[in-house]
């Protein structure tokens, strides 16, 4: 049932820009498999073989210590409404860091200049393969909103807080690795 492509086609952008949410998948050989959830308003596909996304503030920074590390990144959608499908984009990732001019320029050319506060870094995805498969398994669910927590969490805690949270908080993975945040 699984088909794989090189490349993402103009069926398979439509049906990823219908989504609420993704999911990311990243591990090293010696780490834990870190899974996570995404709001799709932060995601770009901006080829066929490249996807980034503006990653806020979270309890952890899994993904960045794994791309730092080992690179693989996988992220994947399921249609939670309408017809099943689950479409998986394979690569490798990097992280691109706030002070970096690429940084800026993503955010200027793909985001409008629009940094929500606590936005900590972009994922880059270098596209590899693509790949559908049926996603009947996957239960039918009605979008209702975005939750405006992070952005009330990240309002609270102000620029400086949020900062300060990183360095406790997103320095290290939850296996020890250094996950670059305040590299240069």
């Amino acid at each position: 049932m699984a088909k794989q492509f090189s490349s993402i086609d103009d069926r398979l952008r439509d049906f990823i820009a219908r989504q609420h949410i993704f999911f990311t998948a990243s591990a090293t050989a010696a780490s834990r498999v870190n899974v996570s959830p995404r709001e799709t308003l932060c995601l770009r596909i901006i080829s066929p073989n490249t996807a980034i996304y503006l990653d806020r503030t979270g309890s952890g920074n899994e993904t960045s210590a794994h791309m730092k590390a080992d690179g693989r990144l996988t992220i994947m959608f399921c249609a939670m409404e309408g017809p099943p499908m689950i479409l998986r984009l394979y690569g490798r990732g990097r992280i691109i860091h706030r002070p970096s001019p690429e940084y800026r320029e993503l955010l200027h050319t793909h985001y409008d200049g629009d940094e929500p506060l606590g936005a900590r870094q972009i994922v880059w995805l270098d596209i590899d393969l693509v790949q559908t498969s049926c996603g009947f398994g996957v239960p039918l669910f009605n979008y209702e909103s975005e939750r405006p927590s992070l952005d009330n969490w990240a309002e609270a805690k102000g620029a400086n807080g949020i900062e300060e949270y990183w360095r406790e908080k997103n320095v290290l993975s939850m296996d020890g690795l250094p996950t670059g945040l305040f590299d240069d």
